[in-house]
């Protein structure tokens, strides 16, 4: 059975991995703990807990119990003292206070939500996630950088706000990974705060296994506008090495005319990621082009205090599994096939 380690968080990997869990194959979902924003952020201030957020969507992505018990893990309270809070985060917060750690807490939840796969945090540790910037200034914290405007002054560096080492279960999953997946997601808050930790940019830059990059489908204003394709590849390749990323799947579907009317107003006229042929042609990857889009718009959770921030233009999970199954498989039918007339 194909081992297949994806690497991000959010809603991002929620997506990813429903389409993937369809398939035979064996999964670690590397997911990023720097979350501090919404219910995670309260969690982890009141309870002292690692941010579950993330790590819950994973555990119901790849969750085979039933719709009953997904919907209960995604349930979202909109009253009361616990206004915003998830039981799934509930849930995951109550297993690290009855466990020895937040890593043997998720273990348990694996087994009660029937998880094929495995989900993997990517440290048991707190991750602090910082920012500094071109001027020597700082912002601490991934919510406060989530939602700050930095693209003008510059990103000199992402780094954490004290040491944070991997989680030992994520770097042997990428050792032994046949395909490694990276995306899509926040590419500092979900793919970069989990490249930085040196253990896991180490274990991805002496695996043999190919890298697949999900290039975003938007930029997100003050931060990444006018980014396109080589701009968020050079990005991971600055962190796990030049040349590392071999296929990179990018969509070419443009979304309803409503729905880009709305988003512009939201993002910018430059929002849609863009792909530019001529810009570099020695790019060490190959470019998978496709129709990738979710149709319609994604509605948000009810009681989600950070759905303002979310996109709601986002990519069809089994468009982009499927489409991942075939580029994974790609090398081994080129070694055979010679061309189709």
């Amino acid at each position: 059975m194909k081992k297949i380690v994806t690497i991000g968080g959010g809603t991002g990997s929620f997506m990813l991995l429903s389409g993937l869990k369809k398939y035979p194959l064996e999964i670690g979902a590397i997911v990023s703990m720097s979350d501090n924003g919404g219910s995670a952020g309260v969690l982890r201030d009141e309870l002292g807990v690692l941010p579950p957020g993330d790590v819950r969507q994973c555990l119901v992505a790849l969750s085979d119990a039933s719709d009953d018990m997904r919907a209960l893990m995604n349930y979202r309270f909109t009253e009361g003292g616990l206004s915003g809070h998830s039981f799934g985060n509930l849930f995951l917060s109550a297993l690290e206070k009855t466990h020895k750690n937040f890593l043997e807490g998720i273990d348990t939840a694996m087994e009660i939500l029937k998880v094929k796969g495995r989900v993997i945090p990517v440290t048991g540790q707190k991750a602090e996630l910082r920012m500094e910037l071109s001027d020597g200034t700082f912002i601490e914290g991934e919510d406060n950088i989530d939602h700050a405007t930095f693209q003008k002054t510059g990103v000199k560096k992402l780094l954490f706000a004290s040491t944070v080492k991997a989680n030992p279960v994520a770097v042997d999953f990428i050792a032994k990974a046949d395909v490694i997946v990276i995306g899509p997601g926040d590419i500092y808050g979900s793919i970069l705060a989990n490249l930085i930790i040196p253990e896991i940019s180490r274990a991805i830059r002496l695996s043999h296994a190919p890298i697949i990059y999900n290039a975003n489908l938007t930029n997100k204003k003050g931060q990444t506008e006018g980014f396109d394709v080589d701009d968020y590849v050079s990005a991971i390749e600055n962190i796990v090495g030049k040349g590392r990323v071999n296929f990179v799947m990018y969509n070419t579907k443009k979304p309803s005319p409503r729905l880009l009317r709305k988003y512009e107003e939201q993002e910018g006229k430059n929002f849609l990621v863009e792909f530019h042929a001529d810009k570099n042609p020695k790019r060490g990857y190959r470019l998978v082009q496709g129709d990738f889009l979710k149709e319609g718009e994604t509605k948000q959770a009810k009681g989600d205090k950070l759905a303002a921030s979310r996109s709601f233009i986002r990519h069809d999970s089994k468009k982009l599994a499927k489409s991942i199954m075939l580029v994974s498989e790609l090398p081994e039918y080129e070694s055979i096939i010679s061309g189709i007339l």
